[in-house]
């Protein structure tokens, strides 16, 4: 890992946590996600399953932790089985844990090698009367490839049908959905790092450059970093390209004129950043583009400010959506007739602003959280407000992420400094 090993209280303290809402004489199993072929003898890059990294930091493919607080054969309280290295895995693949890694990293302290590991855990299994088995259970997940947790339900049921099987993911949404401490930590340095790469692309960007060479200048700023990359695929739109909301191709040359829309997040220790920037190719907003601009700038302080504990999601989207067409009707994009003869299903706003404002953040970009819930404190939002006017080539979206307190929103981005105002950015890109 380019990382730095994270603090193992993280970890601990999940899986308290986690075991605290477990039924009595329970037993809970966390597999790592699969390697997948690419093509030839090629693999994908591994990237971990959100779930066992969020209760272990074990950032290893073929890992698996095992929690049964309950068993009586204590090693198998709390337990990881891991890959054993040896001496061929170490001369063409590198490091992989030791027993003495794992625990470091983990606060585990019964490590295994998974040589087997299904037999050995065959009689604690049967010591317990309920399973706790995780899947995806985001709301945005569409499955479109095997996964191992999925793979090991169906295994689980066929090798043991008379146990009573419990979802972990309905645990695991509501607590991952508010970090500790500990875990802001790391985000705030995937936003500190978010802020370098703004700063480094807004003094390079220049007329004639390339959507993929400012792509590349944030990789280059992210990795230098220690970050693992970007959190997404990176949407780099100049122009008439940034009213496509998931523009990834980044392939356009950058003309005079034009205004950019960056939307990018760094990986760091597999916790991630989202943020949304507009800005002038040649460092200067023409007037029409610094009105759009304030106008969802303002829109996004009064969307944030209502990122508070007690809010609900679906209501609060519903009152940006007001704010919104406000400020729709001051550019002159909607009349009230509009509004009298819309679509109550499809609002006329929704031709320039036609997504969420919000989604919850943590591991996952889009993380696991209790949508239909209060918000409340330790919960991190993005807040992304945008209006996008395609017969003028305008797209501008502006995304902070904000941490709710019980002391109000705490704007994670502001409280790095990172520039966001007309002024700031200008400033930055003609000074250089």
């Amino acid at each position: 890992m380019k990382y730095p090993r994270l603090n193992q209280q993280i970890f601990i303290e999940n899986r308290k946590r986690f075991v605290a809402e477990m039924a009595p004489n329970s037993i809970a199993i966390f597999h790592s996600n699969y390697q997948y072929s690419w093509n030839g003898d090629a693999v994908y890059k591994f990237k971990q399953n959100s779930d066992i990294f969020w209760a272990s930091g074990i950032d290893q493919e073929e890992s698996v932790l095992v929690l049964f607080p309950d068993c009586p054969i204590p090693a198998y309280r709390e337990c990881l089985f891991l890959v054993e290295t040896n001496e061929k895995i170490a001369v063409w693949d590198g490091y992989k844990y030791t027993k003495e890694d794992a625990t470091a990293t983990s606060g585990v302290q019964h490590i295994f090698w998974n040589n087997d590991y299904m037999q050995q855990l065959r009689q604690v299994i049967n010591m317990a009367d309920n399973v706790y088995l995780p899947l995806n259970e985001n709301d945005r997940f569409s499955p479109k490839s095997p996964t191992k947790a999925l793979d090991f339900a169906k295994e689980m049921l066929d090798l043991y049908p008379m146990h009573n099987y419990n979802r972990a993911g309905k645990i695991l949404q509501r607590l991952r959905g508010t970090k500790t401490k500990y875990e802001l930590e790391v985000m705030r340095e995937a936003v500190q790092i978010s802020k370098k790469g703004l700063l480094r692309i807004l003094k390079s960007t220049k007329p004639g450059i390339a959507e993929y060479q400012i792509e590349a200048e944030l990789a280059h700023e992210f990795i230098s970093n220690r970050a693992n990359g970007f959190s997404f695929e990176p949407i780099i739109a100049s122009g008439k390209n940034a009213c496509t909301l998931h523009y990834i191709e980044n392939k356009d040359e950058v003309n005079d004129g034009d205004l950019i829309l960056v939307d990018c997040g760094v990986d760091y220790a597999n916790y991630a950043s989202d943020m949304t920037r507009c800005f002038p190719a040649n460092g200067k907003f023409s007037p029409r583009q610094k009105e759009v601009y304030n106008a969802v700038l303002r829109v996004m302080k009064a969307a944030r400010a209502k990122l508070v504990t007690g809010t609900m999601l679906m209501e609060y989207q519903k009152e940006v959506e007001l704010l919104m067409q406000e400020e729709l009707k001051g550019l002159g994009l909607l009349t009230d007739e509009d509004i009298k003869n819309q679509d109550p299903a499809w609002p006329a706003l929704k031709r320039y602003f036609m997504h969420g404002t919000s989604h919850f953040l943590g591991i996952d970009v889009h993380d696991s959280g209790m949508r239909y819930e209060p918000m409340h404190a330790g919960m991190v939002f993005s807040c992304e407000p945008g209006i996008y006017i395609p017969e003028e080539g305008i797209g501008v979206r502006i995304e902070n992420q904000i941490l709710i307190t019980k002391n109000g929103p705490v704007d994670m981005m502001d409280e790095a400094g990172m520039p966001i105002e007309v002024e700031e950015i200008e400033a930055l890109m003609i000074g250089h």
